[in-house]
């Protein structure tokens, strides 16, 4: 976890490390404040840094992630961070000590969720390139030039270039309170996209959307073969004179 942050299976409290979390503001401490959660030792995106950024004008703690191991005081731009609908809640703590019992309980489920899916992730990166026939890359980047009907957990990607195709592991809106969310991994090609379960079978899951992507194409080209043969069939009835609209 955080190694500013004492680590759960640790006995006993730490109440210096927990003061040091919470007084980490990098805005206004009276309106709002953010901390910051290294998660190391991944296989494929290597380091992350979750940022927990809670203002007063938002009314939530909302969760971001970056790439890269970032140490405290260091500056992140809004292109740095991929924003990710899993926020603390805190609304049903008490005190100051539930507060962050339920902080340092909901930050682990953060940390879970990220470390299950990269290892996931680096299953699912040779069954790839065995469907690719080509190379696979890891692309490392807040945006994707493919559409996604899930949101993004982590900003990393596996890419075959090649074929066009990116996989990435995706997840559902829920505060970190209610748990670890659903999470899957999305396979995406230009206009089209499927999620499967996080632990379907890579190599199914790639046939599967390979015969999918071949079945939206052969659709596709129907559809542009149909509206091709519209236009042609009004040239053919109205040549070059097009009556006026009623």
């Amino acid at each position: 976890m955080d190694e500013h942050q004492r680590d759960p299976r640790d006995p006993g409290p730490d109440e210096g490390v927990a003061d040091e979390l919470l007084r980490r503001a990098l805005l206004d401490p009276e309106a709002a404040a953010a901390v910051a959660l290294r998660v190391h030792g991944l296989a494929m995106a290597e380091r992350l840094t979750v940022v927990f950024h809670g203002r007063r004008d938002l009314g939530t703690i909302q969760t971001y992630v970056a790439n890269g191991g970032h140490g405290e005081g260091e500056q992140l731009g809004a292109r740095d961070l991929l924003r990710v609908p899993c926020d603390l809640d805190l609304g049903e703590t008490h005190t100051r000590e539930e507060a962050l019992e339920a902080y340092e309980q909901q930050a682990r489920t953060m940390r879970d969720a990220l470390q299950a899916a990269d290892t996931v992730l680096a299953i699912w990166e040779e069954p790839l390139r065995e469907v690719a026939g080509s190379t696979v890359s890891v692309l490392r980047a807040i945006d994707l030039d493919v559409p996604l009907p899930a949101h993004r957990l982590m900003p990393i990607a596996l890419v075959a270039p090649d074929r066009r195709l990116t996989v990435v592991p995706v997840c559902g809106a829920r505060t970190l309170a209610e748990g670890r969310p659903p999470m899957g991994i999305a396979c995406a090609q230009q206009d089209i996209a499927h999620v499967y379960p996080l632990p379907d079978d890579p190599h199914a899951c790639l046939e599967d959307f390979v015969a999918r992507a071949a079945e939206h194409a052969h659709q596709m080209a129907e559809r542009l073969e149909a509206q091709e043969r519209s236009v042609q069939r009004f040239l053919e009835i109205n040549g070059e004179d097009y009556p006026e609209a009623c």
